[in-house]
């Protein structure tokens, strides 16, 4: 006898999956454009994995010659092999309230952004066998495609329900040179923000930061008579002119910014600033560098 609640469950999952392959095909597409223009993760350093030979300059140890290589030439050969010190990421697509919002129709919704960008660059580590994991779910960090699989479904699945109503995620325990990568508008209590942050810092763990904006939210272009509705807990704001508020915004903003960026500076973190009406590559290309720079920093 078939239960009652397996059409529903099986709707429900329909409706899912029906929504999943276009946001993870999105993703796949803007991380094989950046795959295309970066060499993997593929560094010299120890490692098993033969990478490539280069001429012997001045610097190299006369132990790394490799004799082989080099009897088949008049000059002397170095044999690279790849650096292959797989680390764990947890990634952290904001998905509460306030991400969901576009000013324009022809625009997505910062959420939707966040979410192909963190599933692209989950695309990027997995493919250079990295762990990966989402860091307000309990699971451990893994690599393989079917834990990217699963991850993109744990986010659209979140996407589709209740908005998330922390400030700031719940955090596991991290282990110190662990790595995190938060993707979110950042807009909420400068304080608690900081506070979150430089506790994570405080433990040894690596971070990354990239700040998404709505183009209205990065300028605040509006003028004359405009409502202001909040998504989350700030109620409504009827001004007269809008263009009052553009000088005291902008200032509130870039003081965001700049205790971001200088936070990330004086942790070794990174923080970049991306908007929706911008394309998702050159994005996902910075902070993709960004933690490989990082990881062969803290080798």
């Amino acid at each position: 006898m078939t239960s009652p609640t397996v059409p529903a469950t099986r709707r429900v999952s329909e409706e899912i999956a029906a929504a999943f392959p276009p946001l993870l095909v999105a993703a796949d597409r803007v991380a094989s454009t950046v795959a295309q223009g970066v060499h993997g993760r593929r560094r010299v350093g120890q490692g098993e994995t033969f990478w490539q030979y280069r001429r012997f300059a001045f610097g190299d140890s006369p132990t790394d010659i490799d004799w082989r290589r080099s009897a088949r030439s008049d000059r002397l050969y170095v044999r690279q092999t790849e650096w292959e010190a797989a680390q764990s990421v947890w990634l952290w697509p904001d998905l509460t309230a306030s991400m969901r919002y576009a000013s324009r129709r022809d625009l997505p919704q910062k959420q939707d952004r966040a979410a192909v960008l963190a599933l692209a660059l989950a695309s990027l580590l997995t493919r250079g066998g990295e762990r990966i994991a989402l860091l307000d779910r309990p699971e451990a960090p893994a690599t393989g495609r079917a834990v990217l699989d699963r991850i993109a479904m744990t986010v659209m699945h979140a996407m589709d329900g209740p908005p998330e109503s922390y400030d700031v995620p719940p955090v596991p325990a991290l282990p110190r040179y662990g790595t995190v990568t938060l993707i979110s508008d950042f807009l909420v209590d400068e304080k608690v923000l900081l506070s979150f942050l430089r506790d994570m810092a405080a433990r040894g763990v690596r971070g990354h930061l990239l700040q998404v904006l709505d183009p209205s939210e990065a300028k605040l272009p509006f003028r004359g008579r405009t409502r202001f509705r909040g998504l989350e807990t700030e109620g409504e704001l009827l001004v007269g002119r809008a263009e009052s508020l553009h000088d005291g915004y902008m200032s509130r903003l870039d003081s965001l910014q700049t205790a971001l960026a200088t936070f990330a500076q004086r942790a070794g973190w990174s923080f970049g600033i991306h908007r929706t009406d911008s394309a998702p590559e050159p994005a996902l290309l910075s902070l993709f560098m960004a933690m490989t720079d990082a990881q062969m920093a803290g080798a």
